[in-house]
């Protein structure tokens, strides 16, 4: 998956705005920050912490939660290895939380 994909994925969902910069940009809804590329190929998805643990236990090659993120509502995707389903089913997550 590619930082293009998500930015295609991300974009094409309601009330989602662009921010950041073209090295580093950000997906928000309302303000609210869904995700956002945190390198070349780490994406930084904010996402419920009840459905963390599930995500990472399914799908351990494309996700990870470094100690940093441990108590935030956070997981990174590693773009190189990720399965783009399982990219897209983190940032709805992220898209649901945030819109409320």
């Amino acid at each position: 998956m590619t930082s293009e994909e998500v930015g295609t994925y991300v974009e094409s969902l309601p009330l989602v705005k662009r921010k950041g910069t073209s090295s580093r940009p950000a997906w928000y809804v309302h303000d609210r920050l869904i995700v956002r590329l945190h390198d070349p190929n780490t994406l930084v998805i904010r996402v419920p912490l009840n459905k963390r643990e599930s995500l990472i236990e399914s799908h351990p090659e494309t996700f990870g939660v470094p100690p940093r993120m441990e108590a935030h509502h956070k997981v990174e995707a590693y773009l190189d290895r990720a399965e783009p389903g399982a990219v897209q089913t983190a940032i709805d997550l992220a898209w649901q939380m945030q819109r409320r």
